[in-house]
């Protein structure tokens, strides 16, 4: 029994985590492909215009994540977690595709752009609720001393999506000279991502309600939102704030980096994807690292030091990475990918025992989603605007280090939900 008991923890892991795969897979390669996507639906002659109005089209999914949030929480809450993750993977899927297929400006205008953006938003009521269904849904069928171990596994979904976005792009550049990838490789990963969508949404048809939702009976209970809003907004905000740094670290150092090192950072270095996608290696591995290690020794007791020693080196370490030495880039990046992985791997679980099971979902969509939003989506637009203001290369080290002090200030003072603890 204990054997069959095993088998379903593994499936319920990877059921619950492939969708994030496919959705961070998504929201990487557009990142990543920036460069080349900025131009086509964005013409303008100087190229950090061109880049910032692309990132803020990046920005402009994550402003929806909170109504994604409230939508899938609403499901999550009332009906299920089970039925949330099914939806919000096919609600990601055919946008993605479209991307792929889109005319660009100089075959319909500024067409382009306004499909482009709305697809960005319906793709980012999605995301609202992909990453958060899968934390609650990996925690709550969690054992209690693996509840650490398992969350990570929805963030390591995320972050492995993510790296192989990275991969992908980085194939495809080796492979494809600029007039090809301007032309029509950047096409090819979004219309990719069908095959994750078909894997994600056949496992998941597998899946098994968490008991611990099922205990709680709250379909046909008061509307989630409205108690979140009633009796848990101060928490919300709390957590919120307590997961800046979380938010915003990911986004500029492993989605945003390869950009700045190649395309900001003069001399650029010339395999700067390639240098991105080792460190994010060394990130996957960590996440269920520091995961494990949170059952072990408690969740405030990782994340407190890995928070307050990102915020100290960021500064000096982006100096070193203005130098445009591919070797000493790796090795900062490398030892970015402990720190953030050590932030990323607890997370998922602080974030699940902060609130009540019975509008879990709501609220953590709610706090989750107000960061990424605001601070997670907005990184890339930010820094390269920090970049053009100051003219110092090294500015947004001095963002990550203010976000790290809030971060570490909140987290001293988070309260876990009664029965759960840190």
């Amino acid at each position: 029994m204990s054997g069959v008991a095993t088998g379903k923890k593994k499936q319920q892991l990877v059921a619950g985590s492939i969708g994030n795969v496919l959705e961070w897979y998504d929201f990487a390669v557009y990142g990543f492909l920036a460069p080349f996507m900025g131009p086509l639906f964005f013409p303008d002659d100087n190229t950090v215009v061109a880049l910032i109005k692309t990132y803020g089209i990046f920005a402009a999914g994550y402003f929806m994540r909170p109504i994604g949030g409230i939508l899938f929480g609403h499901i999550g809450d009332r009906i299920g977690r089970k039925q949330a993750l099914q939806w919000s993977i096919s609600m990601m899927a055919i946008p993605t595709v479209i991307v792929g297929l889109l005319p660009t400006h100089e075959q319909i205008g500024v067409w382009a752009a306004v499909l482009l953006v709305g697809l960005r938003m319906i793709q980012g009521v999605s995301v609202g609720g992909e990453l958060i269904g899968s934390m609650a849904y990996l925690v709550e069928t969690a054992r209690p001393d693996r509840r650490g171990f398992a969350g990570s596994w929805s963030v390591f979904g995320g972050v492995a999506g993510i790296l192989l976005g990275s991969a992908v792009v980085a194939v495809l550049e080796l492979s494809l000279d600029e007039g090809a990838m301007a032309s029509w490789g950047w096409r090819v990963p979004f219309i990719s991502g069908l095959i994750i969508f078909f894997i994600g949404s056949w496992m998941r048809r597998t899946m098994e309600e968490s008991e611990e939702f099922q205990a709680a009976a709250t379909e046909g209970s008061e509307n989630p939102f409205k108690v979140v809003m009633r009796d848990h907004l101060s928490r919300v905000l709390h957590a919120s704030a307590t997961i800046f740094l979380y938010g915003t670290s990911f986004y500029m150092l492993f989605v945003w980096m390869p950009t700045y090192l190649s395309d900001i950072v003069k001399p650029g270095i010339p395999h700067a994807l390639e240098v991105n996608s080792i460190a994010m290696v060394l990130l996957l591995i960590t996440i269920p690292v520091a995961g494990w290690v949170s059952d072990k020794v408690g969740r405030k007791n990782v994340l407190m030091p890995s928070i307050l020693l990102l915020g100290i080196v960021a500064y000096p370490a982006f100096l070193g990475l203005d130098m445009g030495n591919e070797n000493i880039d790796l090795l900062i990046m490398l030892g970015f990918a402990v720190l953030v992985g050590f932030i990323q791997g607890p997370v998922p679980v602080t974030m699940v025992d902060t609130f009540p099971v019975g509008v879990r979902y709501t609220a953590i969509a709610m706090s989750y989603n107000l960061t990424l939003a605001f601070f997670g989506g907005t990184a890339p637009l930010v820094c390269t605007w920090l970049i053009e203001l100051t003219g110092d290369l090294a500015s947004p080290a001095i963002y990550l280090s203010v976000l790290a002090a809030i971060s570490a200030i909140c987290l001293a003072v988070l309260k876990p939900d009664r029965g759960a603890s840190y």
